[in-house]
């Protein structure tokens, strides 16, 4: 094993540190092949061209529309399955299978609410977001500069969670949750990550990939009554989901169009395209924006600590998630995980350094045995 070299830009070592020459050589190759598979996304389809024309934004922005279509009447005293059932029939969408619709968490709340405090709201949720996420990662950097640019990154994949256009989109709302759930929480202090990651199911019931994940980890780690909280909130969501699609039963009838199906198949490359359109990296070209998003992977493999392995865990579950069932009118479920992705790329220097000092160093400790 290499002699561990003092951190550049982290607090302690990576985990790649610790590797022995040959797992270290292993991992070098499999980050090879993460940056050539990265470069699929030049081949894989994307969302279609938008006009940027204000008289074709209903549309360029066909979902927010219809979003918005629904909340308007819902906040006009109508049912929110009744409305939505007709928005849906009116923008030529799928009524079949019950989950077409959204659960009516998110469009209940803004319907109750003036518009301008939605946005004020999701203004606050942004800034809790960062703060949560400045206190979280402080003590990983030893210096101000590179904790400077972790937040700079995180800036960077929030740019679409700030745009009141996207207000009414429940994927915005529930990657701001998803990521606050990850900052807060700790081995001492779960419970809230718990309650944030239930209010992103109620809002987006595929955040419960995420809660899944939180309870499998915590139970692989030995700590049942966490385990229990996360399988708490997911049973709470199954209850939900069943009145959900029962009330929309009552509102669908049988010669509604039904969904094409989600089986896309469309590949890793998509999900690194979703990535690179979720956040800042849309103004790189998308050969940069795609080496770029595999880097952030890698380093959120190196940096070693719990938070480190359940953002990893998320990133590629929706990973698998975009690559297999996306398709490119679904680009958007990129936004889960959009906020924190690129914070990856802070951690990359010291990961790069301690993968290629222990798969290349050839130093070797010789102990000589005298006999007097």
């Amino acid at each position: 094993m290499a002699r561990p070299q003092p951190p550049l830009w982290l607090a302690a070592p990576t985990r790649f540190a610790a590797l022995k020459r040959p797992t270290a050589r292993i991992v070098l190759a499999l980050f090879a092949i993460l940056l050539v598979a990265s470069m699929s996304a030049l081949v894989s389809p994307g969302p279609p061209p938008v006009s940027h024309d204000p008289a074709q934004r209903a549309d360029d922005e066909a979902d927010v529309v219809l979003y918005e279509t629904i909340v308007a009447g819902v906040r006009g005293g109508g049912d929110y399955y009744a409305v939505t059932a007709q928005a849906l029939r009116t923008g030529n969408y799928p009524l079949r299978p019950f989950v077409t619709f959204r659960l009516p968490t998110l469009a209940t709340v803004q319907a109750a609410m003036p518009p301008g405090a939605t946005i004020l709201l999701l203004y606050v949720l942004a800034a809790a977001v960062m703060l949560a996420w400045f206190i979280r990662l402080r003590p990983a950097f030893a210096r101000a500069p590179p904790l400077a640019i972790a937040m700079v990154l995180l800036a960077g994949g929030m740019m679409a969670f700030v745009q009141p256009a996207l207000a009414s989109f429940h994927e915005v709302w529930a990657g701001l949750l998803i990521a606050l759930s990850l900052a807060l929480r700790r081995r001492e202090r779960w419970v809230e990550a718990v309650a944030f990651g239930l209010i992103a199911m109620l809002v987006r019931e595929t955040a419960a990939l995420f809660v899944g994940i939180m309870a499998v980890l915590a139970l692989v780690e030995g700590r049942r009554r966490e385990a229990i909280g996360w399988g708490l909130a997911i049973l709470a969501l199954g209850v939900v989901v069943l009145f959900h699609a029962h009330a929309v039963s009552l509102v669908v009838r049988s010669i509604d169009p039904a969904s094409p199906g989600w089986a896309g198949m469309l590949g890793f490359g998509f999900f690194v395209k979703t990535m690179s359109l979720s956040t800042a990296l849309n103004l790189a070209p998308m050969w940069l924006a795609a080496l770029l998003v595999a880097l952030a992977l890698f380093g959120w493999a190196g940096w070693n600590d719990e938070l480190a392995l359940r953002a990893l865990a998320t990133f590629a579950t929706y990973a698998v998630l975009l690559s297999l069932f996306g398709r490119p009118d679904t680009f958007y479920w990129g936004l889960m995980i959009a906020p924190t992705i690129l914070v990856g790329l802070a951690f990359v220097p010291d990961a790069l350094r301690d993968l290629a000092t222990a798969a290349i160093d050839r130093r070797r400790i010789i102990v000589t045995r005298m006999v007097r």
